[in-house]
């Protein structure tokens, strides 16, 4: 099929459109309860109905007259949730279980495929079984997979769930496009469009001169580099230009450091570069919301690059 139509559950600023857009893919419409997310949504899909709201208030059978039949039904539930942090809150729980609105969805619509991505940390979700039990009754063939952006043309390391389902067919391995992994550097302002400040101040924090320090021991004073905030990794708190992105999350978390005869100055990574490290196109328009609102969409979205292969294969 060469142009499916499809519907986009908790769509946010519009990665998985944007993605299956790129695809061949029709977009009826995009849900999400953040109206900000939908106000970028409509800036970038604007033929696109984005219809806004609690998933679970709206009445499907509804909705399915007033749109028609899809092929494929896009879904990414609430993740932050899944975190093991996050503990069994019962709004957490509740959160979670926002998943189950795919299979109401999923129950009138009755696409052909479905694709739902989410964090890793997904299947450790008790009722995760559970879930994934209630599409199979609807007579759907099923598959899990682990995929890195970083292995499809998206200059992030980024590793997220997709489940795949297929009506007619087990669904095939995804596999990567075969390209090298895309250096962050590739992103990257690093003239004076953006404002820096010195890097060694009585002001600045320990841990980031802790942080910096480690990448100077390491690459000498010469070369440009990242520090990293929130990090779990224990990989010093930065990283080289040269490799990609670690994964972009809803915090402000990297910021660049360069050499200058003045010495290391540094910034925080803006939001149109990091729209770039998720792979959208410099013509997508984040203009909506604050800064950290604009930090919240694109670390809460899927890197389109990675959803147009999802979808170009499943659909083929």
């Amino acid at each position: 099929m060469h142009n499916p139509k499809l519907i986009d559950l908790f769509c946010g600023a519009g990665g998985s459109s944007w993605g299956a857009y790129s695809a061949g893919a029709e977009i009826v419409a995009g849900f999400d309860l953040w109206d900000t997310a939908g106000n970028v949504y409509k800036d970038n899909l604007g033929k696109t109905k984005f219809i806004p709201g609690r998933l679970e208030d709206h009445d499907v059978a509804q909705l399915y007259r007033k749109l028609g039949p899809v092929d494929l039904l896009l879904a990414s539930p609430e993740c932050t949730n899944h975190s093991p942090a996050k503990g069994n809150l019962p709004r957490c729980e509740r959160s979670r279980e926002t998943a189950f609105q795919v299979t109401r969805f999923a129950k009138v619509f009755d696409p052909q495929w479905i694709i739902i991505e989410n964090v890793i940390g997904m299947i450790r979700w008790p009722r995760y079984q559970e879930f994934i039990r209630s599409l199979l009754e609807l007579g759907y063939y099923f598959r899990e997979e682990r995929l890195n952006a970083a292995d499809f043309g998206v200059a992030q390391s980024r590793r997220r769930l997709f489940l795949l389902f297929n009506r007619e067919k087990s669904p095939h391995e995804i596999k990567p496009n075969g390209k090298q992994h895309i250096p962050a550097s590739s992103f990257l302002r690093r003239d004076d469009a953006y404002q820096y400040s010195p890097l060694r101040t009585t002001r600045r924090a320990k841990a980031t001169i802790e942080r910096a320090d480690r990448a100077i021991n390491v690459l000498g004073d010469k070369q440009d580099f990242l520090i990293v905030y929130y990090g779990s990794d224990k990989a010093g708190g930065w990283q080289g230009i040269d490799k990609p992105l670690r994964t972009i999350t809803t915090l402000d978390r990297f910021a660049l450091v360069r050499t200058s005869p003045q010495g290391h100055r540094m910034r925080m990574l803006q939001p149109e570069e990091l729209k770039l490290a998720m792979s959208w196109p410099e013509s997508f328009r984040i203009q909506h919301g604050t800064r950290r609102d604009r930090i919240r969409m694109i670390g809460n979205a899927v890197c389109p690059k990675v959803m147009q292969s999802v979808v170009s294969q499943l659909v083929s």
